[in-house]
């Protein structure tokens, strides 16, 4: 018979995964961003001119991955990718001014995105603490 699926933690992390991006969809469209874009920016709003090995590691995403998000983030005007002086194979993401700009409709994006989910704070905190502990345990 084999495991039943919706009892495995792996698949409802993945399962929910997909729900929680789709929703954040239509939040992100007025700001133009994907989802992964999204995360990139929370990231560099916290904080930002780091390298893009520092920025993937950050958002555990690969370097080869962060490329194509990096150069639309810098064709939307969001950011800047700029050579490590002393280090030409190094670059450093800056958010831009309109970059910066964003951070408070950011806000309101990840609010609303939590109510949606319909947890309390409490609950989102420990789904966050869980979800840590499974990442922790398992790298």
């Amino acid at each position: 018979m084999g495991p039943i699926f919706d009892e495995q933690v792996c698949y409802t992390l993945y399962s929910t995964s997909n729900i929680v991006t789709q929703a954040y969809k239509s939040l992100l469209s007025p700001l133009n961003l994907t989802y992964p874009q999204f995360v990139v920016m929370m990231a560099l709003w916290q904080k930002d001119q780091v390298s893009v090995t520092k920025l993937a590691m950050t958002i555990g995403l690969s370097k080869a991955t962060m490329t194509p998000l990096l150069k639309r983030l810098e064709s939307l005007g969001y950011v800047s990718r700029k050579f490590v002086e002393g280090d030409e194979r190094q670059k450093n993401i800056a958010l831009t001014k309109t970059g910066r700009s964003l951070v408070t409709q950011g806000d309101v994006v990840a609010k609303q995105a939590l109510c949606a989910t319909g947890l309390s704070d409490a609950e989102a905190k420990q789904l966050i603490s869980l979800c840590q502990k499974v990442k922790v345990n398992l790298s």
